[in-house]
């Protein structure tokens, strides 16, 4: 086993809106999220329209760490493990409606809702910057930003 996966199994999965995902918090730089995870098992720069460029950090097929500005810091986290809690509740165990229920709860009422092209169902909470996609009612992942 990879140490970094101990690191990332160990880890606190709590989402903490608008903050970051257990102990990485957004802003943080790449070097302080790899000396707390270890060696991404992916790396990628990605190029946009402005000549900017992204650095995306892939570990394993828990959640996927995006990176932006002069001075990278941490700007969006996907999310796609399971044992992910928000508020909480093991939030990969819920359907839509309860989801919904659960933002709503916790005081984040506005929500936007659309079928992206490639089939899965975006429910967003803008004033979180949390996205939940769905298939077939069943949670895939989740995006969050600052």
């Amino acid at each position: 086993m990879k140490p970094q996966a101990t690191k990332i199994n160990d880890m606190n999965k709590e989402i903490h809106i608008k903050k970051g995902y257990g102990d990485i918090q957004f802003d943080m730089p790449v070097e302080d999220v790899v000396a707390l995870l270890g060696q991404a098992d992916e790396v990628e720069a990605i190029e946009n329209a402005a000549d900017e460029t992204t650095t995306v950090l892939r570990y394993g097929d828990q959640f996927t760490l995006f990176f932006e500005g002069d001075n990278p810091t941490l700007s969006c986290i996907d999310i796609t493990d399971e044992d992910t809690l928000l508020f909480g509740k093991e939030i990969f165990d819920l359907g839509e409606k309860e989801i919904v229920a659960l933002m709503v709860e916790n005081h984040f009422f506005e929500q936007d809702v659309d079928n992206e092209e490639w089939g899965e169902r975006r429910v967003s909470f803008s004033e979180g910057n949390i996205d939940f996609y769905l298939e077939d009612d069943e949670l895939m992942s989740i995006s969050i930003g600052k």
